[in-house]
C-alpha cells in the first residue's frame, strides 16, 4: 500500500531524531505503535463485518435461487396422493392365539364394538 524505500525509511528517523529527540523517540513509537495497533484491531473488525455480510447476501440469493428451483420441480412434479378411504377399506381383526391356560370369565368377555367404522381387537387373556 505505501512504498517506503531504504532511503525514505531512513529520512524520517533522521527527520523524528531532530523533532523529537532521543530522549522522547521510544516514548513516541510505543505510542505510534499503540496507535497502529488499534487501527490494525479497527480494520480487522471493519472487514470481518463486511465478509459477514457479503456472506449474508449470498446466503439469501442461494436461498432465493433454492426455492426457486424447489418451486419449479414440485410444480413439475404431480403429487400422487394416495387414495384412501379409511370408511370403505376394513381392517381385518387379529386373533389371539389359543391358550392352553383355562379360561376364567374375566377372559371370555369381548369388549363391545362402538362403531363400524373403528373395528376393536380382542384383547389377549391376561
Amino acid at each position: 500500500m505505501f512504498d517506503i524505500g531504504a532511503s525514505e525509511l531512513l529520512l524520517i528517523v533522521i527527520v523524528a531524531i531532530v523533532v523529537i529527540g532521543p530522549k522522547d523517540l521510544p516514548m513516541a513509537l510505543r505510542a505510534a505503535g499503540r496507535w497502529v495497533a488499534k487501527i490494525r484491531s479497527i480494520s480487522g473488525h471493519f472487514r470481518t463485518g463486511i465478509e459477514t455480510m457479503i456472506r449474508e447476501a449470498e446466503l439469501e440469493e442461494m436461498e432465493k435461487n433454492w426455492r426457486e428451483q424447489n418451486a419449479a420441480i414440485m410444480a413439475a412434479t404431480p403429487t400422487q396422493v394416495p387414495d384412501w378411504d379409511t370408511a370403505s377399506h376394513s381392517v381385518p381383526a387379529i386373533e389371539p392365539a389359543p391358550s392352553t391356560a383355562p379360561q376364567t370369565e374375566a377372559s371370555t368377555q369381548v369388549p363391545e364394538k362402538t362403531t363400524e367404522s373403528e373395528p376393536q381387537l380382542p384383547l389377549p387373556p391376561p
